[in-house]
């Protein structure tokens, strides 16, 4: 106790010290509330941070300093009574300055009670930590941003991995739809052939878009008949629509033929099959046709190929955007903002064009324009010399099926599981051209073996195949290469490159 001081007189002194240090405070909101939540103190900092001045808000609610939807919550009885049941209350949230801006706060408030135990009233504290959560909120989106690249380099990885798997199996399934295709005239098993090809095809054509689709796809177009390429996906399209949609196809006997990528084409139309289907909201109609177009301002004909809805339609806004790679209206997850870019890709790569045309309420039509085939665009493999290939293959499905196909092609087969034997069997001589996957155990890949066959036997065709795209990065450049899985006309194509026939 002071000298010459009584308790009343250091008590007054005590206070006065204490209201000067919460006066002094800026960084933080301190103020006093009654029980009835009207504020009756207030300090240089909450002045600072909320706006107003003591004269303009001593005796005024609190509520004044909450959003307008928490008010409508009832946010600020809330708080005041969890303070005075349960001895404290915080939170963080969005509060208003008096200029109407929003900040975010860190909120404390206190009962406060006498020596008998009532409630006299509330302290608050208050302090603006917008900065400090929006630095968190970018680390946190910087740390997100991280673990994404990680996982997408490690997912990367891991798909080219399985590419090369993959497609070995679906040379297999080829392989053996081949062989059965052939051995049965039942209409009925055919056409479960043709189906299971075409899921075949399209399981060829995601891995193709896994791995390639930030890069310029590489086409192998044949002469089409529409007709028939068309309504072979009407099963695979159908099933895709749901039972909810018909499927019309309007397809004249005369439509021409187009000079095409067979797997993009199927691709293209059940990209637009299915933005057709998702434009449905309780069920319609889906109208596939094709029209043959006479040249009049251009130097060739065009057939018309269009996917037509009479669903929900596409806003004008929207409708400027929908070729944007990975623009979508659909929700996460459910759709990859592709589609319309492979759409228009392909078109634009076959020599055509696309158009959409689209009313609101009324629906959509997308239409690919494709150039009519030449007489000389023949996709049909001819008959070859009876030369002997070297197939270099470690997977034995894998090697039965590329067999088949090259004595459909009319070349003689032998078989080395990797590239110690395949150098042996060389040796031997006879060996017209060779044909190696690249991706093989042992000390020696495909690669490498085409390396040194090119040292040893610079006059010795060689064809290299894989389903591993960096592998095919890899050597491109340097051998003519077939990707996994292929198909006859396919094989045929790079065969009649190396050999001249």
């Amino acid at each position: 106790m002071t000298r010459g001081m009584g308790p009343e007189r250091e008590l007054f002194e005590s206070e006065r010290a204490f209201r000067i240090l919460v006066q002094g405070v800026t960084d933080y909101a301190l103020y006093m509330l009654d029980a009835a939540g009207i504020v009756s103190s207030w300090n240089t900092g909450a002045a600072r941070i909320k706006g107003y001045q003591s004269a303009e808000i001593i005796g005024e609610h609190f509520s004044r300093f909450y959003t307008p939807a928490d008010r409508k919550a009832g946010k600020p009885a809330l708080a005041l009574q969890t303070a005075r049941e349960m001895g404290r209350y915080e939170e963080e949230g969005f509060r208003v300055r008096k200029d109407g801006s929003f900040f975010w706060a860190s909120v404390v408030i206190d009962p406060i009670r006498d020596d008998t135990g009532a409630l006299i009233g509330f302290a608050k504290i208050t302090r603006d930590i917008t900065e400090r959560r929006e630095a968190l909120q970018k680390l946190e989106r910087v740390q997100a941003e991280l673990a994404e690249s990680r996982k997408m380099d490690a997912l990367g990885q891991l798909t080219g991995g399985v590419a090369h798997d993959f497609n070995n199996l679906l040379m297999g399934l080829t392989g053996g739809l081949r062989r059965i295709k052939r051995s049965t005239s039942d209409g009925d098993i055919l056409k479960v052939i043709e189906a299971m090809e075409t899921s075949i095809r399209r399981g060829a054509n995601l891995t193709r878009q896994l791995l390639t689709f930030a890069r310029r796809q590489q086409v192998n177009p044949v002469q089409l008949d529409l007709i028939q390429t068309i309504g072979s996906m009407q099963d695979v399209l159908g099933a895709g629509l749901g039972s909810h949609v018909s499927l019309i196809f309007d397809m004249p006997p005369d439509v021409w033929r187009v000079f095409v990528d067979p797997a993009e084409l199927e691709t293209a139309l059940i990209n637009l099959s299915v933005n057709a289907r998702d434009a449905l909201i309780d069920g319609g109609e889906v109208r596939i046709s094709a029209a043959n177009h006479q040249a009049r301002s251009t130097t060739r004909d065009f057939v018309r190929i269009s996917v037509k809805d009479n669903g929900v339609g596409i806003p004008p806004d929207v409708l400027a955007r929908v070729f944007d790679p990975f623009f979508t209206t659909k929700p996460v997850g459910q759709g990859t903002g592709l589609g319309l870019s492979q759409v228009h890709g392909f078109a634009n790569q076959a020599g055509g064009r696309v158009e959409v045309e689209s009313r609101v309420g009324e629906g959509t039509e997308v239409a690919i324009w494709l150039p009519r085939a030449e007489a000389q665009d023949s996709a049909e493999p001819v008959e070859k010399a009876a030369n002997t290939v070297l197939l270099v293959e470690d997977n034995p499905e894998v090697a039965s099926a590329s067999a088949m196909l090259l004595e459909e092609l009319g070349y003689r087969v032998k078989w080395a599981p990797n590239a110690e034997l395949a150098l042996i069997e060389i040796e031997k001589d006879g060996i017209d051209v060779v044909f190696s996957d690249i991706v093989m155990p042992g000390r020696m890949d495909g690669l490498g073996l085409a390396r040194q066959l090119k040292r040893d036997y610079p006059s010795l065709p060689i064809i290299l195949t894989t389903g591993y795209s960096d592998a095919a990065l890899r050597s491109n450049l340097e051998f003519p290469m077939v990707r996994k899985p292929y198909e006859l006309h396919e094989l045929s194509r790079a065969f009649d490159s190396i050999t001249g026939r």
